[in-house]
């Protein structure tokens, strides 16, 4: 049996209920995400339920398409999003790793492609 460990979140950003500044879908402290470091992000409604699992090179520009892009899975469900967790990871192989598993472990409600149906 494998053992894998969840990393610890180095960052958490809660939705704003009436944010006063710029804002992303109530998001406003995206600049605590780094730019320069990859890794793994996780999506949580206000339940506190994994809604999706990322893994990124540059983790604020990916995490940010998200919530702009016409493709990402959210797109129809970007206002459930209440909590954004992100893991630094710098080795890719253990971001697809990671991905997998938190997807499957948490049941991920928007990671279709990534949790399995057994």
């Amino acid at each position: 049996m494998i053992l894998i460990t969840i990393p610890t979140p180095e960052v958490t950003i809660h939705k704003q209920e009436n944010p006063q500044l710029s804002h992303i879908y109530g998001f406003t402290d995206f600049h605590l995400i780094t730019r320069e470091r990859g890794g793994i992000f996780m999506f949580y409604n206000d339940k506190d339920e994994l809604l999706f699992v990322g893994k990124a090179r540059k983790l604020r520009q990916r995490i940010k398409k998200h919530f702009e892009d016409t493709v990402s899975p959210m797109k129809n469900h970007r206002d459930e999003v209440a909590k954004i967790e992100v893991c630094l990871v710098d080795d890719p192989m253990e971001r697809e790793i990671y991905e997998t598993y938190i997807a499957n472990k948490g049941r991920a409600k928007y990671n279709p492609d990534k949790v399995s149906q057994g």
